[in-house]
C-alpha cells in the first residue's frame, strides 16, 4: 500500500497565519486563514478520491499565494 505524503500548508499569503483545510457540507473543501479569514475559492468533490484531489488543490492554491 502507498503512503501518502502529508498536506503541508505555508503561512498565509496576506498576514502570515495559519491556514486550515476546511470542508464544507461534504461537496466542497477550501483553505482558510485562521487570523484574518482569507480563503482560497471553493473546490467541489463527490469521492473520496475526488476529496484527495481537492485537498491538494486548494493547498496548491494557497502554496502559490493566489
Amino acid at each position: 500500500m502507498e503512503e501518502k505524503k502529508p498536506i503541508i500548508l505555508e503561512d498565509c499569503p496576506d498576514c502570515r497565519g495559519v491556514g486550515t483545510i476546511c470542508h464544507e457540507g461534504g461537496w466542497c473543501v477550501y483553505v482558510e486563514c485562521l487570523d484574518c479569514g482569507a480563503h482560497t475559492a471553493y473546490v467541489e468533490y463527490g469521492s473520496d478520491a475526488e476529496k484527495e484531489a481537492a485537498e491538494r488543490q486548494v493547498a496548491s492554491i494557497w502554496n502559490m499565494g493566489k
